[in-house]
């Protein structure tokens, strides 16, 4: 199972909004991600609004793939979009580079 990290930014003035639509996220989308293969995935948001998410998958572009093709995603993606910093006109979801693993502990 692979580990993945990454980075993104939330707009300072719509933390309280974004932790509100993740503390009710669709249940289509939680059974999209599940069946796309993303497992044991959690989103931390520091208060200056720096975002870490942290997923498993045993294959990373194949879940990535699987969840472009769900429905649900597209909806999910373009409601999201406007909560962050930097996306250069990529969807969140396509904006999300995995950083190195340089270090881990079972």
């Amino acid at each position: 199972m692979r580990r993945v990290c990454f980075l993104l930014k939330v707009r300072q003035n719509l933390i309280d909004e974004y932790r509100a639509r993740h503390a009710a996220v669709w249940p289509e989308m939680r059974e999209a991600l599940s069946a796309a293969g993303w497992h044991n995935y959690s989103l931390f948001l520091r208060d200056d609004g720096l975002l870490v998410g942290y997923l498993e998958t045993d294959d990373f572009e194949a879940a990535k793939a699987g969840m472009e093709a769900a429905e649900v995603n597209a909806r999910w993606q373009a409601g999201m979009a406007p909560f962050f910093e930097s996306l250069d006109g990529s969807r969140p979801d396509e904006a999300m580079t995995p950083l190195t693993e340089v270090f881990h502990l079972d």
